[in-house]
């Protein structure tokens, strides 16, 4: 769509958010960005649900937004505000949350929507394709899981049926080659923003992929709507400073209340200042999440970049700050910061002390490249050939965020979490286990309902997949998985393989796990 006419005098582009959308016309597709609350354009978002619903417009509009907005399930905010009958045709994302969209997980549910999950960096990429005015874009990210057509093809309901990607062999090598995806209007966010429209993001911490969206709308002759917490006069931002330039922005909505995150500020999370962490120093209680975090902390080698999923993941810099060996590794999330200390899962993505950010399709080319030495992540499922699933399962809409990516050339890959699920409960006592009560749900079943890892192709790329538990630790061998460690106290005959829906390898060599993660 073309963007609105401005003469050649200078004019002020700053309006209110509703004056912002009231440009948005039916039929239109929408790059959102954001992380949950961070860098989220809750504002313009929330005028565009108050103008459908009071006009009926825009209608039947298409959104992609890479990872998923919105943090409250009891009041609406983020992606739920399009959960309006006639309002959403159709939603592309690398991340769904029913805590945090519940309105929108149901519509998916219910079919009322169409619905695609690819992966947070293909997403990201085929943007940054698109401000390149390139016709689609090529990646070997994501061949044979769920977002492969042959077989699912990212489509997540039966209301959605359109293929956006296809395989392509090139020579020898096959391809995802994902389709054009023309965007007619970008909402982003930053911090400061000028008269002129120039933006900068020093009180953000992520970058996350404003400018890319901005361009590729631009590139497809589409209008920018960028929401900032503060206006300065016109070139008053150093152009260093600038991370979303003027010449690509059509509106800017002030909102003074803009908050950093769901936390209040915080300096240490910009490098505006650096925080001392001797506060974050204390001790995990000796728990199920401790054991596993342990024995993956020893898979770890000086000097490493360790990227973390959310989930148990997450506490592993607490765990090394307990150790004295937060100093021994480099710690890199797919939102963009680098180094420091990544925070819990309320403000995932965020760093304490970062040294540096990558923008985000910057850090998943580093991804792609094999840049990491070592991810930990968690799993819901996991079969008999090793594959996992985190994106899709018991009606649980989560998407695969940057699950696939990260996974696609990391060497060492860590799948942390607990064989069972729904009320377990260990005890520990003189550096051994016992399983207090048992969960209700198995996690290691016959066939995963989703495949976000495929096992045989890691195996391929000579990859080194683990898989570790509370009680038992699992390697990848020529057949499928294979125990090689258990718990102390832990009869391997009662206490692990019944809980396993299939037939596990017994390693020649299966030892007891490490006495000290049990003390």
């Amino acid at each position: 769509m073309p963007a609105p006419s401005r003469g050649t005098a200078a004019r002020s582009k700053v309006m209110t958010a509703e004056e912002a959308v009231a440009k948005i016309p039916s039929g239109s597709t929408i790059a959102i960005g954001g992380l949950i609350s961070i860098l989220c354009p809750e504002t313009v978002i929330a005028a565009l649900g108050n103008r459908f619903e009071t006009s009926g417009s825009p209608a039947h509009v298409s959104v992609v937004t890479p990872v998923r907005v919105g943090w409250d399930k009891d009041n609406t905010t983020g992606l739920d505000h399009f959960a309006r009958p006639g309002m959403l045709k159709r939603l592309i994302s690398g991340s769904f949350n029913v805590k945090e969209s519940p309105r929108i997980t149901d519509m998916i549910r219910n079919n009322q929507i169409e619905a695609y999950s690819f992966s947070m960096g293909t997403l990201f990429q085929l943007i940054r394709s698109m401000a390149g005015g390139n016709d689609g874009m090529f990646t070997k990210v994501g061949l044979r899981t769920y977002v492969d057509p042959r077989m699912e093809g990212g489509k997540l309901n039966e209301a959605t049926t359109d293929n956006i990607n296809e395989v392509i062999q090139v020579g020898a090598e096959e391809y995802l080659y994902y389709r054009p995806l023309p965007i007619d209007v970008a909402i982003i966010r930053g911090t400061t923003a000028d008269e002129d429209g120039n933006v900068s993001l020093e009180r953000e911490p992520v970058t996350l992929a404003g400018l890319e969206m901005a361009m590729a709308a631009k590139a497809s002759g589409g209008y920018v709507i960028v929401q900032a917490e503060r206006l300065t006069a016109k070139g008053s931002i150093s152009p260093r400073s600038v991370a979303i330039p003027g010449i690509l922005v059509d509106a800017v909505v002030i909102d003074p209340e803009q908050q950093q995150s769901l936390l209040p500020y915080n300096p240490s999370w910009t490098g505006e200042v650096k925080a001392p962490t001797d506060d974050m120093v204390q001790p995990m209680a000796l728990d199920m999440k401790k054991i596993i975090l342990r024995r993956a902390a020893e898979e770890l080698l000086p000097g490493s970049v360790i990227n973390l999923g959310v989930g148990i993941p997450v506490a592993l810099p607490q765990l090394l700050l307990e150790q004295h060996r937060l100093d021994q590794v480099t710690f890199s999330l797919e939102h963009g910061a680098v180094g420091g200390i990544p925070m819990g899962e309320e403000v995932f993505g965020a760093h304490r002390n970062p040294t540096a950010f990558f923008t985000s399709p910057q850090v998943f080319d580093y991804y792609h490249n094999g840049g990491l030495s070592a991810t930990l992540l968690g799993f819901a499922q996991i079969d008999g050939s090793g594959n996992v699933n985190v994106s899709k399962f018991n009606g649980i809409f989560r998407g695969s965020g940057g699950f696939i990516d990260i996974t696609h050339r990391t060497k060492k890959i860590m799948f942390c979490g607990t064989l069972t699920s729904g009320g377990l409960d260990i005890g520990i006592q003189d550096g051994k286990m016992t399983i207090v009560k048992e969960g209700r749900h198995k996690k290691l079943i016959r066939q995963v309902e989703h495949l976000t890892f495929n096992a045989e192709a890691a195996r391929e790329k000579g990859q080194e997949p683990v898989y570790i538990t509370e009680r038992a630790v699992f390697r990848l061998g020529d057949n499928g998985l294979v125990l090689t460690e258990y718990a102390p106290g832990i009869d391997v005959e009662k206490e692990i393989l019944p809980y396993i829906d299939f037939k596990v390898d017994i390693d020649p060599d299966v030892k007891p796990m490490s006495p000290h993660l049990f003390v």
